[in-house]
C-alpha cells in the first residue's frame, strides 16, 4: 500500500493579483504542495491565516497595511506552528535584522529561482530550525551585527523614552538635553531603523530586541503625528 503523504499547505500574501497567481501556478505544479488561500493585505492575511493554519506562509515585505515586522508576529501569535517565509524586492540590512528577530523562517528576493522558491517552502515545513536567505552578502554580514551595536547607548535612552510617550521636552528635561540634541538623536533612530515616525522607530526596534517595552501606554495622537517634527 503507498503510503499518502500530507501535503504542504501555504497561504500566498501580496498586493499583485498578477504575482499571487504566478506564485499559485509554480506551487500548485508541486504533487506535495496546496495552496489554501490568498489575500493582498496584513489584516486579510492574519485573519485568514489564523482561520486555515497553513503549515507555511509566502509574504509580501511591502504589503498594504501593518509594518512587516508586525504582521509576522501577528501571524506566529494566531498560528504559531505557521512558518513564514518573507518576498522582496530588497534586502536592506535593517529590515532583515528586524525580520531575523521576529523569528521568519526565509527571506527571498523575488529574483530567486523557481527551484529555490521550493527549496526554501520545504525547508521551512520540515522544522529543522535552519533560515533560508537569499540575499546579498554584504546584507546578510551586517544584519549579523550584534543587535546592541545598532544603536548608541543615548539613542537607546531617547528610544526608550519615546515608547513611553513622553515629548521631546520632556525627553530633553529627564536626560538634560537641549530639545535640539534630542532631535538630531531622533533623526539618526530613524535612519538607522528605517522609520517613518516615532512610533514606528519603537516598533522596529522592539522587534529587533533593541529595547523592551511593557505596558506601553497608548500613544498621543500629537506623538503619532509628529513626523515632520523630528527630521
Amino acid at each position: 500500500m503507498v503510503r499518502q503523504h500530507k501535503p504542504i499547505t501555504i497561504v500566498i500574501v501580496d498586493d499583485h493579483a498578477l504575482l499571487r497567481e504566478g506564485l499559485r501556478e509554480i506551487l500548485d505544479a508541486e504533487e506535495n504542495f496546496r495552496v489554501v488561500g490568498e489575500a493582498g493585505d496584513s489584516a486579510g492575511a492574519v485573519a485568514m491565516i489564523a482561520e486555515r493554519r497553513p503549515d507555511v506562509v509566502l509574504l509580501d515585505v511591502e504589503i498594504p497595511g501593518e509594518d512587516v515586522t508586525v504582521t509576522v508576529r501577528r501571524i506566529r501569535e494566531r498560528s504559531p506552528n505557521t512558518k513564514v517565509i518573507i518576498l522582496s524586492m530588497y534586502d536592506g540590512p535593517r529590515l532583515l535584522r528586524s525580520l531575523l528577530a521576529a523569528d521568519i523562517s526565509g527571506y527571498l528576493l523575488k529574483s530567486v529561482r523557481r527551484q529555490e522558491l521550493l527549496a526554501a517552502v520545504r525547508s521551512a515545513h520540515s522544522g529543522d530550525g535552519r533560515v533560508v536567505l537569499a540575499v546579498s552578502q554584504e546584507s546578510l554580514a551586517q544584519a549579523q551585527q550584534p543587535a546592541a551595536d545598532l544603536l548608541s547607548p543615548r539613542e537607546l535612552e531617547v528610544l526608550e523614552l519615546t515608547a513611553q510617550a513622553l515629548s521631546n521636552t520632556q525627553i530633553a528635561s529627564r536626560l538634560n538635553l537641549t530639545e535640539a540634541t534630542v532631535k538630531r538623536h531622533l533623526r539618526n533612530i530613524f535612519g538607522k531603523l528605517d522609520a517613518v515616525s516615532r512610533i514606528d522607530a519603537v516598533n522596529k526596534a522592539v522587534a529587533a530586541s533593541l529595547i523592551t517595552v511593557r505596558d506601553l501606554p497608548p500613544m498621543p495622537r500629537r506623538l503619532r503625528l509628529e513626523r515632520n517634527e523630528d527630521r
